[in-house]
């Protein structure tokens, strides 16, 4: 890797080049998707790391930030502490045309005044650069490259941004690796590493296994030295943030979320493939299950749990009124939880995906089903996505999922119900012929996780896609009246 450099250099370093950049990130930053902040304004930015991969003042420079975006929380406080975003600065002197798309600004003052800063992912230099490190295992300030050395990185594969992400980003090599890169960070042990790194240990098909990934050393004093994992039971904020993962990429893959859309849209059955989607997810679940402790979840687990439920709920119709009608049938399914618990019932927890949906899977050419993005819901605590929790959490996703794709094509409204019914029952038939139980023989607990998710999505659509509120009312009256029934 010939143009990196191996420590921080006198731009990285200079305070004053982040009170350069604060205009222009301002306004570029909540233009992202991937910006989990919209709505409420930026009032600042403070530096966490700054590493400088291309000497900023050579034709092309490159800046990997970490930086701080502070904004008021919800209720306007402006003591929210503020999230830690990821970004990759490209420098230039004059942006070629064809980089215009990921211009972020002219820099007027600072180290880098008279400059042109870009998104520097869409930079095919600057993403051969990563690649490089990775298959390298360069350290570069505290920035580490790990990878796997059983598996090959060959050089010179063509680079792309890949257009589908929300909460990231990606870059493809080729049709051979694809990078993700996490936008907005925490330190710790992040579930979309250590998941599949689990799983690749059990030889587990259904996930790609990591081939590298890109570490951030910030605790003071840390010793990066023939570190590949995290320390067990680390304070979190001495851990290495994971700010990247590079994966071999599924080729002629359908995502699945498409690939209903489109069977639908024919008026095709799912419903085989539904099946082995089930089937898929059930291998997932044995393998974590053989990979990483279980626990035991018994009256004094089951309470909080299901408090929380019913919290969501109520603070959801406060939020929503078209959902009032609904809430006394709604909490009975989590009452009904709280009452089998009471008497003894006890459920079995494990590592679970987290935010299991149809987006989340990709069918191969061959019609093998993979199982992607194991980072969890990004809004919760990385903490909670870490914890045990029953199967069926993912297994509500997915149901709510078929939902979701039968009321997104219009020419299907009318056979909407039926195939997602359809496209359910093969689901839960799949798993339970790899898991050895249908899902469907815990209809308590199955419907206060899907009713649970239901609420959710009830919230969600009200405040970001109103015209979608449709689909989960939907299914908040269909589970009211099974609980009615």
């Amino acid at each position: 890797m010939p143009e990196a450099v191996t420590r921080a250099t006198t731009v990285t370093t200079s305070p004053g080049l982040l009170a350069s950049l604060d205009p222009l990130l301002r306004e570029w930053l909540p233009r992202q998707r991937w910006f989990a902040g919209k709505g409420r304004p930026v009032t600042g930015f403070s530096l966490v790391a700054a590493t400088e991969l291309l000497p900023a003042g050579s034709r092309l420079g490159l800046l990997h930030l970490m930086v701080r975006a502070h904004q008021p929380d919800a209720q306007g406080s402006p003591t929210h502490p503020g999230d830690c975003y990821q970004l990759l600065i490209g420098v230039r002197e004059v942006l070629p045309p064809r980089l215009a798309p990921a211009l972020i600004g002219h820099v007027e003052q600072g180290p880098l005044a008279g400059r042109t800063v870009f998104e520097a992912l869409h930079d095919p230099r600057c993403a051969d650069l990563l690649l490089e490190a990775i298959r390298t295992r360069a350290r570069i300030g505290a920035l580490r490259f790990e990878r796997d050395g059983r598996q090959e990185i060959r050089e010179e594969l063509v680079p792309r941004v890949a257009t589908a992400e929300q909460s990231n980003s990606s870059i493809i090599y080729g049709d051979t690796f694809i990078l993700k890169l996490l936008r907005r960070l925490v330190p710790g042990v992040n579930p979309d590493l250590e998941l599949p790194l689990a799983l690749a240990r059990e030889d587990c098909p259904r996930v790609p296994a990591p081939t590298g990934w890109l570490l951030a050393d910030l605790a003071e004093g840390a010793d990066t030295s023939d570190r590949s994992d995290f320390a067990a039971g680390a304070d979190p904020a001495e851990e290495p943030y994971v700010l990247g993962v590079l994966q071999p990429f599924v080729r002629g893959a359908s995502d699945g979320w498409e690939l209903a859309l489109r069977e639908l849209a024919k008026s095709e059955d799912f419903a085989a493939e539904a099946r082995a989607l089930g089937r898929a997810t059930a291998e997932v679940h044995t393998a974590l299950a053989r990979a990483l402790p279980t626990v035991t979840l018994g009256h004094p687990q089951v309470r909080p749990l299901v408090e929380g439920m019913t919290e969501r709920l109520e603070a959801t119709a406060q939020a929503v009124p078209a959902l009032r009608p609904y809430v006394p049938a709604l909490r009975s399914a989590f009452d009904a939880l709280a009452d089998l618990a009471a008497e003894g019932h006890t459920w079995t927890a494990q590592r679970v995906h987290g935010d299991l949906h149809l987006g989340q899977c990709l069918r191969s050419a061959s019609g093998e089903w993979s199982l992607i993005d194991f980072e969890g819901e990004p809004s919760k605590p990385l903490t909670e996505r870490r914890l045990p929790q029953p199967v069926v959490r993912d297994i509500a996703g997915m149901l709510r999922s078929f939902d979701y794709a039968a009321h997104s094509v219009p020419s299907a409204t009318p056979r909407a119900g039926d195939w997602a019914d359809a496209c359910r029952a093969a689901y839960c038939a799949g798993y339970g012929e790899v898991a050895g139980v249908d899902p469907r023989t815990e209809p308590v607990l199955l419907r206060a996780y899907e009713t649970d998710k239901a609420v959710y999505e009830v919230l969600y659509e009200a405040r970001h896609r109103p015209d979608w509120l449709a689909v989960p009312m939907a299914a908040v009256r269909r589970l009211a009246a099974d609980a009615s029934s």
